[in-house]
């Protein structure tokens, strides 16, 4: 039988390493590719402008690459749960294709419209690609539980193996029967919005520095791939947080949107290695694909991972709330002008390297401000371009001490840090360009330069750039000495440091099994 098929993208915005997409073209007359704007996650109150940007980008490339295959991308509004009864009635749809998605949102979604399929009589395949193995199987091999240590998880994927090869994107000859049905009407219903259309001023908006989409992806991917040096030595500890260009690839939106497949970037990197010395994991760029797999398991095992309270690894902290100190991180003015330099990086360009975020995590959280790290899990999730849902809640538990890592009196300098790889504060001097004047030896700490050197420099402290909102010798010794007592007060459960105590049971089953056995077909 010839169906009418959905193929529904939602984060694997591309057409390479796409087994659903494949699947939809299977036995299909005609096919509807169709992306839904879901107000629960397309919202202006969490998606910021350079997001929504780097999204209306990739769907403009998936739109163009899907019209050289004489198909288009249709972009519909409203909830899943709406919308698909209506499109499975009006297109005779038969079967809906879709890639494997383990956010707890999108379980919950998925299940919803698993059902309403079933009631119209329409087939539902979904396949796992967005991540480099299936998650449920790691726990699986970990006799249920959650593995908690990279070293564990490392042990479970090396018995299985190197992740599955990625696919070849469909070509002309896999759409020879197929045809997509397209309309003048059509063409304006289901258009790309502009981001004016979104409600955007986009007059403020600076260079599109990482341009969303699949070819930008893979044109990236391979410009990397020729530096084979660069990538066989890559240790991510020995990249520089302030580099004025970005000292690691800058891949990680790209797969984020499933713009680049997790496994094409695998096996391309497998390419580069064969038959030469390389890094490893954890610090490798293989090792950095593991993190977030990493990462994907202990949100899959742990229920509330992106809360403090009801997250039985999280140690439960007394944090402060104080709405001016997580408006001044959030607005780049702490005083501290390594981190307001981020914090401008971040909201300007949607991006900043890794040991950046540490640096404003661990300032926001247990170095300096004592805000409970959710607050800087939302911030980071409506700015950054690749802000994941299961790595921003893993990092944020990690860089605040909660979960993970244990080292709580390890905490980063907010003048030192920065001065290990940029003396003169090129950095600041970019980013927060009134401080320019300040000689090398202030900018930092603007704070300590006498008043002629702040007159001739054209910024008065306290007037022009405020001044520091803590003292960081005194504040993170007493938040040392709080997050001691935190630690004294774990329940046997957290207690355990993760390598004797690999995670908790599962629960009953997930909406994951239940998924899993109402719609798998592989």
């Amino acid at each position: 039988m010839a169906h009418t098929c959905i193929h529904w993208f939602r984060k694997g915005l591309r057409l390479h390493d796409n087994p659903a997409l494949m699947a939809a073209l299977r036995d299909c007359k005609e096919l509807y590719p169709v992306f839904i704007l879901d107000p629960h996650l397309h919202n202006n109150s969490c998606v910021g402008i350079n997001r929504w940007r780097f999204l209306i980008g990739a769907l403009k490339d998936l739109d163009c690459s899907l019209r050289k295959l004489n198909s288009r991308l249709f972009v519909v509004r409203g909830r899943p749960q709406d919308v698909f009864p209506k499109l499975f009635q009006k297109w005779n749809v038969t079967k809906l294709t879709y890639e494997y998605d383990t956010e707890p949102y999108s379980l919950s979604r998925d299940k919803k419209v698993t059902e309403l399929a079933k009631e119209h009589g329409v087939e539902v395949i979904y396949k796992i690609s967005h991540t480099l193995y299936d998650i449920e199987r790691i726990i699986e091999e970990n006799n249920g539980k959650t593995p908690l240590t990279y070293n564990r998880l490392q042990a479970i994927v090396k018995g299985l193996g190197s992740p599955k090869r990625p696919i070849p994107a469909p070509t002309m000859e896999n759409m020879k029967d197929v045809k997509t049905p397209c309309s003048e009407k059509q063409e304006k219903k289901y258009g790309i919005p502009t981001l004016e259309e979104l409600g955007h001023d986009t007059t403020s908006l600076g260079e599109d520095l990482f341009p969303g989409g699949e070819r930008e992806a893979l044109r990236r991917l391979e410009e990397h791939m020729k530096r084979t040096g660069w990538v066989c030595g890559f240790e991510k500890p020995q990249t520089s947080p302030n580099s004025l260009s970005p000292s690691t690839t800058v891949l990680s939106p790209y797969v984020t949107f499933g713009c680049l497949s997790a496994r094409t970037f695998w096996w391309r990197l497998a390419d580069v290695y064969q038959g030469k010395k390389h890094s490893a994991p954890p610090v490798s760029l293989h090792g950095q694909l593991l993190w977030r797999e990493f990462f994907y398991t202990a949100s899959v095992g742990i229920p509330n991972f992106n809360k403090m309270e009801g997250n039985h690894v999280c140690t439960q902290v007394d944090w402060d709330t104080n709405p001016e100190y997580l408006a001044a991180w959030r607005e780049a003015r702490t005083g501290f002008p390594f981190i307001d330099a981020i914090m401008t990086q971040l909201r300007q360009e949607g991006w900043i390297h890794h040991l950046a975020r540490h640096a404003v995590a661990c300032f926001l959280t247990r170095g300096d401000l004592w805000i409970n790290w959710e607050e800087g899990q939302k911030v980071f999730e409506e700015l950054l371009l690749d802000g994941d849902w299961a790595l921003n809640a893993g990092n944020w538990q990690w860089l605040s001490a909660s979960t993970f890592f244990h080292q709580f009196f390890r905490v980063y300098s907010p003048v030192a840090f920065g001065k290990k790889t940029d003396k003169n504060g090129d950095y600041i001097k970019k980013y927060l360009p009134h401080l320019k004047k300040f000689p090398a030896q202030y900018i930092y700490e603007p704070w300590k330069a006498p008043h002629s050197i702040q007159q001739a420099a054209g910024c008065i402290v306290g007037k022009d750039y405020p001044r520091p909102i803590v003292e960081h010798e005194v504040i993170s010794k007493k938040n040392i000495q709080r997050m001691k007592m935190a630690y004294a007060k774990r329940s046997p459960d957290t207690t355990e440091s993760p390598s004797k105590k690999e995670g908790a049971k599962r629960k009953a089953p997930s909406v994951v099994d239940m998924l899993k056995k109402k719609s798998r077909t592989n």
